[in-house]
């Protein structure tokens, strides 16, 4: 099996004030709203339609009890933008020790790429990550939001980290298995559509 070079760059925000949010997009089309019936076949949905075409693989083999397990667990939110009622992507918040909080996804459904969707979805994910303990009185307050990127993302997306005031502070490059991009099907990106 032939690899390829790739770099994950690791980003974060130490304190709120950090954070820089993007404009939000003109009307009242995009509304973002948060998943909270924990539902393994619309995660699966979000995680396959908008990592499909940049090599998500690590969570298509996961089972329902895998999925259903991940989701119940305290803290662990998704945030869903929608334009006029679709789907358009997603933010997943994983809480971990010592009020660290995890952008563990985050991606937009190819089609809606491109609409100015994408820095308003990560202003308003990164937000929801600094007050996730006063939704989970369990957990402690934030003290740190981190996430990572890496060369198989989409070409604005450390662009758009940095723009909402993350900054880097770790980068690795390691070889990886190059796998084909599973989709979710041919053709669905606009930009190979006949």
């Amino acid at each position: 099996m032939s690899t390829i070079a790739v770099t994950t760059w690791s980003l974060e925000q130490t304190s709120p004030t950090d954070l820089r949010p993007a404009a939000v997009p003109d009307g009242d089309a995009v509304r973002i709203v948060r998943s909270a019936v924990p539902s393994p076949e619309f995660s699966r949905f979000l995680y396959a339609s908008v990592g499909g075409d940049i090599r998500w693989t690590d969570r298509l083999s996961w089972s329902y009890a895998r999925w259903q397990q991940h989701l119940e667990r305290p803290g662990v939110e998704t945030w869903v933008a929608y334009d006029q009622g679709t789907p358009a992507g997603y933010v997943e918040l994983e809480p971990q020790d010592d009020g660290v909080v995890e952008i563990v996804y985050f991606g937009l459904v190819p089609a809606f790429r491109g609409r100015r969707i994408g820095g308003h979805l990560l202003s308003y994910g990164a937000a929801r990550a600094w007050d996730l303990a006063e939704r989970w009185t369990e957990r402690p307050p934030t003290k740190r939001v981190w996430l990572h990127t890496c060369s198989l993302d989409g070409e604005h997306a450390m662009a758009n980290y940095q723009r909402r005031g993350f900054q880097l502070f770790d980068t690795k490059t390691e070889e990886e298995p190059d796998l084909t991009a599973p989709g979710p099907w041919p053709g669905a990106h606009p930009d190979t559509r006949p």
